[in-house]
């Protein structure tokens, strides 16, 4: 299906529906429905349902030259084995997927959610379209991203096709530029199977969760019932409060293939410490931890990381000089073993990369930021690979950054930056999007 004509039939039912034939279908304006179920934002009301609608445009486009020759590319990369990047080459600037130097990238989705009361607590409806990675075409087609149904209130029923229960948040390091591994998996810590080695989560499922009060919650279900032959169980046990968010998640299919996620978030001023862990049954493991310290305006954060293949560090000092004006500083590193079973073969290599960032607010509404900095590489030749990487070889980088990001209200951001290397690289990006809530 089209997305131009599924929006354009949805706006016309919404029409028909809350002006034409309103009498007809006993749709009010009042919100009285969507008061009682505590829902609000964009919301359309009937007699006995609520239907919330959210949504989202994104509009990104990048420039530059920074992919190709060695002399070309941006700034530092690295390889790992961690599935969360299949061990592919990864840069510090751009994820491994574009090699264009003229890109636009449209992402939307949009989001209805219907609710209604029932015997047994709330009764939902949740269908949600995406159209992702639009390029220029003139007709996008659009997904199903959500599909299900759910019933209930402490204890809530759920099933369809949706996003797995498995947690695998509370595992971001707190330190300035983050680290190497953790930030080639989306920021975190992963395992190998994430690229469909081992148990699949989501998709078609039956789920059950359940509050047991003083900040404890649980959760149970089937997932990934439309693999061939196989089958998923997922156990998650959360729990939030007093400053602490923490969680254990696991998975494990009829095929004997598991995975485990766990995190723990604690914040006690002024410490705030971060350690997460994630493991599966081929034997990788990843693990990461973190803390910062706060003192009047300065910040201080150290963080380290242990995979399989190798093990970083991270560190950082922050001071608010001023309301609205943040000096950072901070540097990581990466060591990958030998052998680690990555793109580059059997070679080991070190990364590092350190920088000096500004974010002053001159405005409400507008921020400028500004960074320089070095990376370099011990990574150099490959050997042989299938595919081919994409340098041989990375030599040493100077780099600088320059942005501005305007929000001026009603979900609208809009933002602008560049960045340019001393190997003759550069990219300039600009972005918008407005939200619906």
């Amino acid at each position: 299906m089209k997305i131009r004509s599924l929006l354009l039939g949805s706006a016309a039912i919404a029409g028909l529906s809350t002006v034409g034939y309103a009498a007809d279908l006993g749709v009010v304006t009042s919100l009285d429905v969507c008061d009682e179920l505590g829902l609000s934002g964009l919301t359309i009301s009937s007699d006995d349902n609520c239907l919330v609608i959210t949504g989202n445009v994104n509009f990104e486009y990048d420039v530059g030259n920074y992919r190709g020759a060695t002399s070309k590319h941006l700034y530092g990369t690295f390889a790992n084995g961690n599935g969360g990047n299949g061990g592919n080459v990864y840069s510090v600037v751009d994820d491994i997927g574009q090699t264009d130097s003229n890109h636009g990238d449209v992402d939307a989705w949009l989001k209805f959610v219907g609710t209604s009361n029932s015997d047994f607590g709330p009764a939902s409806a949740t269908i949600s379209l995406i159209s992702e990675n639009n390029t220029g075409t003139k007709d996008w087609s659009v997904g199903i991203d959500e599909a299900w149904v759910g019933i209930g209130d402490t204890t809530m029923l759920m099933a369809g096709y949706k996003s797995s229960i498995f947690n695998k948040g509370d595992d971001v390091p707190l330190n300035y530029l983050g680290l190497f591994n953790s930030e080639s998996v989306n920021t975190g810590v992963l395992w190998s199977a994430a690229l469909g080695k081992g148990a699949k989560t989501g998709g078609d499922v039956i789920q059950v969760v359940s509050n047991l009060g003083n900040g404890i919650s649980v959760g149970g279900g089937l997932e990934g019932l439309g693999q061939l032959n196989a089958l998923t169980g997922v156990g998650v046990i959360s729990y939030a409060g007093d400053g602490v968010t923490a969680h254990v998640s696991g998975a494990v299919d009829t095929q004997s293939n598991w995975k485990i996620h766990a995190g723990f978030t604690g914040a006690w001023d002024p410490i705030k410490i971060v350690g997460a862990v994630a493991a599966d049954s081929t034997g990788y493991y990843d693990a990461l931890g973190s803390v910062a310290a706060t003192f009047d305006m300065f910040t201080l954060a150290a963080s380290g990381e242990a995979a399989t293949d190798g093990y970083g560090v991270g560190g950082s000092a922050s001071a608010t000089v001023t309301d609205g004006v943040t000096i950072n500083l901070g540097g990581r590193y990466w060591h990958h073993y030998t052998g680690g079973g990555t793109s580059d073969g059997s070679t080991a290599y070190d990364l590092w990369q350190v920088e000096a960032g500004l974010s002053a607010a001159v405005t409400e509404t507008v921020t400028l930021t500004g960074a320089v900095g070095y990376t370099d590489s011990g990574r150099t030749g490959f050997g042989s690979t299938s595919p081919a990487p994409l340098y041989n070889g990375d030599p040493a980088a100077f780099y600088g950054k320059a942005g501005v990001a305007w929000a001026p209200g009603g979900g609208f951001t809009a933002g602008s930056n560049i960045t340019v290397s001393s190997l003759g690289g550069y990219e300039w990006v600009f972005t918008a999007a407005k939200s619906i809530k």
